[in-house]
């Protein structure tokens, strides 16, 4: 989190804030979180993976193959293999790629989604005067962003919208560009609000903080 966006970073967000709030009655909130969930099971999976990957091949194991095999004797060599295999597959299981590896792509968007809703009464985005906050979330380890906005704005701006902006945001921060991708995504939510709900003048209060929120 600290490496990806550094102070510069921060302040070129900021200010992307800043120039598409202006024109609209929309308040748009940029988001960071490392993950939307713990997956502890994923560890559990890779140390049973890695556990039964062991004791296959141990019981497999032949003199034709390895010159030596296993008996009834040996028997303790096996389960004290296939336990040190269960651990090291828990430590690799809560690694990121290996968590990615483990959970369905499914099941990490409705995690995303749901850290997001959470994320959305948090920081008071439902709490605007016209119902016009858009909460805009990256969840990293998942490699997932969710766009989700408030009731006057999903009563006219179609779900499928967003898609375009999501995936260019996700290419983004793939390519090595989060700063850029997130600026760019501010702008893109700042064009269509504008659109639907343009600022009026001398009436368009900054309700919500322009700075781009990181959670641990």
């Amino acid at each position: 989190m600290t490496a990806m966006f550094s102070q510069e970073d921060l302040k070129k967000i900021r200010e992307a804030v800043q120039a598409a709030e202006p024109r609209t009655r929309g308040e748009i909130v940029p988001m960071v979180v490392p993950s939307s969930a713990r997956y502890r099971d994923a560890s559990h999976r890779a140390g049973l993976a890695l556990a039964l990957l062991v004791l296959t091949v141990l019981l497999t194991a032949d003199y034709g193959w390895t010159g030596w095999g296993w008996s009834r004797h040996e028997a303790g060599w096996i389960v004290m293999a296939v336990g040190l295999a269960y651990a090291a597959g828990q430590w690799l299981g809560s690694f990121p790629a290996c968590i990615r590896l483990m959970v369905s792509r499914a099941r990490m968007a409705a995690k995303v989604r749901l850290r997001a809703e959470r994320a959305f009464y948090e920081h008071g985005l439902h709490r605007t005067r016209e119902g016009t906050g858009v909460l805009i979330m990256v969840s990293l380890l998942e490699r997932q962003v969710q766009v989700l906005a408030d009731r006057a704005i999903d009563e006219r701006v179609a779900p499928g919208t967003w898609d375009r902006l999501v995936q260019d945001l996700i290419k983004g921060i793939t390519d090595g560009r989060p700063t850029e991708a997130l600026c760019r995504a501010i702008a893109q939510c700042g064009d269509l609000l504008a659109q639907h709900f343009p600022a009026r003048e001398g009436d368009n209060p900054d309700e919500l903080a322009d700075e781009l929120i990181q959670e641990k």
